[in-house]
């Protein structure tokens, strides 16, 4: 049976990979029986099989779906460089229908008919609906807490190479983004989608303004606020659970305004909204900051993909140019645009190494599908962004007041250097 079953595999495996240019692997079947794609080549990772299901998600029915959830299943898995086993997916989702109808019929019988098996029963199972509803911020904190580091921010670190830690990454964006925002004592300091509080901590402590922050989850606005408490910033800072349109209210209340990671979640749709209340939440002359993902314009959006249906439902990316075009539309005037794609791949690098050697202690925390799931998503985003499918921007708009939004003539003018001055109404704790 297994010299029958590697014998049939690798005929589908030898045409499938006949035009593969990416880092050599072998593939392990549920038999123990192993295809090499070049004998002369050592394996940079193994794809294992552990079920015929996985199988016909990579040859019947490729898609990011049908992948990621036989990943998350245990059905597939990665021995090995995870990060180099994602040329492969690359290089099955390109391939030609035709082809792939063909390669389907020559496995034939079993693999045929557990194809139609997973496409009709899987979809409804009790494993595949676990992973869907593994939600983003439905987790405990003590489940980020060893992979995200001390300050619990949940985006993109600020690298001044590839070697320097995480924390020390992270801190530097958050320094940045202050920087950028030519963030003062007293001023007024909104975080639009705040996380854990790691940006409203640094704003009040390190800067001196009164600094809040608005979340749509009960878990991070609690965790933010007992940081808080527990660092005496009570007296400038706070975190509500709150939906920041109903700030609207508020008009002209902030100096300044920093949305870090959230607009991913806003769409196309409702991109005039979020900009239009943000820029009616600012005074004349304020500034706001919008950190966040978007695809490049050569990289369409899918119509399903794993991440959506699993990891972020309902999220659809938006490019730079329709990012931009929201903003202006509702009169914030572009001042400034980094790019930090590979800064993000190396936070994710960093994000899935923490969680690949913290794995003991998160599945005391999480079921084994959730642990999965974030991780195949984490290692596949960095992938996305090495390749340049993907970017994160910091944009630096103005509500400019007649004309006039207060920034220096020089674009380097108070972005760098040391920190400013700490004020505080207790001694300054790190995050």
């Amino acid at each position: 049976m297994g010299k029958t079953l590697l014998a049939r595999s690798s005929t589908v495996f030898g045409h499938l990979f006949r035009n593969y240019d990416g880092p050599a692997f072998a593939v392990r079947l549920w038999d123990n029986s192993t295809w090499r794609m070049a004998a002369d080549a050592e394996p940079v990772f193994t794809l294992v099989l552990r079920e015929p299901e996985a199988l016909a998600a990579l040859v019947a029915h490729p898609s990011e779906i049908t992948m990621g959830e036989a990943f998350v299943r245990g059905d597939l898995d990665v021995e090995g460089d995870l990060f180099s086993a994602f040329a492969v997916a690359e290089h099955l989702l390109g391939q030609p229908r035709s082809m792939r109808q063909v390669l389907a019929e020559r496995v034939g019988g079993t693999f045929a008919e557990a194809a139609l098996w997973m496409r009709h029963g899987r979809r409804n199972s009790h494993r595949r609906d676990a992973a869907s509803i593994a939600y983003h911020y439905d987790q405990p904190v003590e489940f980020y807490r060893p992979w995200l580091g001390r300050t619990l921010a949940y985006s993109s670190g600020y690298f001044c190479d590839a070697q320097q830690p995480l924390d020390e990454a992270q801190e530097r964006k958050l320094e940045r983004i202050c920087h950028k925002l030519r963030l003062g004592p007293e001023e007024r300091f909104l975080d639009i989608g705040c996380g854990w509080g790691s940006l409203v901590l640094h704003a009040g402590s390190v800067c001196g303004a009164t600094a809040r922050g608005v979340t749509l989850s009960k878990r991070q606005a609690a965790t933010g606020r007992a940081r808080i408490a527990n660092a005496g910033l009570e007296c400038r800072c706070a975190i509500e659970f709150l939906d920041y349109r109903e700030l609207e209210r508020e008009r002209g209340s902030f100096d300044k305004i920093a949305s870090i990671g959230m607009f991913e979640h806003v769409g196309l749709r409702n991109l005039p909204l979020y900009f239009g209340i943000a820029a009616r939440l600012l005074r004349p002359g304020g500034l706001m900051l919008n950190q966040g993902i978007v695809r490049a314009e050569t990289s369409p959006p899918r119509a399903s993909s794993f991440i959506e249906r699993s990891v972020f439902p309902d999220g659809r990316l938006v490019t730079l140019a329709q990012v931009i075009a929201a903003a202006e539309g509702q009169g914030l005037e572009v001042r400034d645009v980094e790019n930090l794609r590979e800064h993000y791949a190396l936070t994710l690098r960093q994000w899935v190494i923490g969680m690949q050697q913290n794995a003991g202690e998160l599945l005391r925390i999480v079921p084994e599908t959730t642990y999965r799931t974030w991780l195949l998503y984490m290692a596949g985003s960095a992938a996305a962004f090495q390749r340049g499918d993907l970017a994160t921007h910091q944009i630096l708009f103005a509500r400019p007041d007649r004309g006039a939004c207060g920034l220096p003539l020089m674009r380097e003018s108070g972005t760098e250097g040391p920190a400013p001055e700490i004020f505080s109404c207790a001694p300054h704790a790190r995050l």
